[in-house]
């Protein structure tokens, strides 16, 4: 039976799942808080889907300086592209809490001899399809850092959660530091905008809760 349901087993059988497990080409991994998965440089075949535990996606520069570039919640899926590609790795992959993975290597499932596996045209498509979707999820962190006013970068970030969740009441993944960060802004500074925005009756939040409120001359809200 399939320990998680995710977008890359789409159409696979139980019977097909025993067979990639069999193979060598699925197996789980715990993880401690604060270890890393996979560090700037690494080469991978692998790539992982997290069962439970929270991962954050950084890039450290060479003074130490972090920028949370992605939050790998529960259910989701990180180096797929660094596994396909067989490119080194340009980011640090780090476990925020105890964490279990499910690591799929396509270095095994992918050979020559598994071509005419039933599940592995399946595979391939999801794959392409999962690539995709991250992409587009990418695309939108680079909206969020793209302005130069942090207002603009909160906004904008705050405004992309919000459609996704469908609701104008969400909390968000990261505490005021791993926000920061993961906006490229200083912590003070971002703390002092939300104070601001939140007297001028844009927002209220609470910690990592946020509620967007409607403003005269704004357009109509979200779902």
């Amino acid at each position: 039976m399939f320990p998680i349901n995710h977008p890359v087993f789409d159409k696979i059988t139980d019977g097909e799942f025993k067979d990639l497990t069999l193979c060598g080409g699925i197996h789980e991994a715990e993880y401690k808080k604060g270890s890393v998965l996979f560090r700037t440089g690494d080469k991978t075949q692998r790539f992982g889907i997290l069962i439970s535990g929270k991962i954050y996606i950084e890039n450290i520069d060479f003074w130490g300086n972090r920028m949370i570039l992605h939050n790998i919640s529960e259910g989701e899926a990180f180096a797929e592209t660094y596994a396909f590609c067989r490119v080194p790795i340009m980011v640090d992959v780090t476990a925020v809490e105890d964490s279990t993975v499910l690591f799929a290597d396509l270095g095994v499932l992918l050979t020559d001899k598994n071509q005419t596996k039933s599940w592995y045209g399946k595979l391939l498509y999801n794959l392409l399809v999962l690539s995709t979707e991250k992409n587009l999820a990418w695309s939108g962190r680079v909206f969020c850092i793209a302005s130069k006013s942090i207002r603009t970068r909160v906004m904008t970030y705050l405004s992309s959660e919000a459609v996704r969740r469908g609701s104008m009441e969400f909390s968000v993944p990261f505490d005021r530091q791993q926000m920061a960060d993961y906006l490229n802004v200083e912590r003070t500074a971002l703390s002092k905008e939300l104070s601001r925005m939140q007297k001028e009756g844009i927002l209220t939040y609470r910690k990592n809760k946020f509620h967007l409120l409607r403003v005269s001359g704004n357009h109509q809200g979200f779902v």
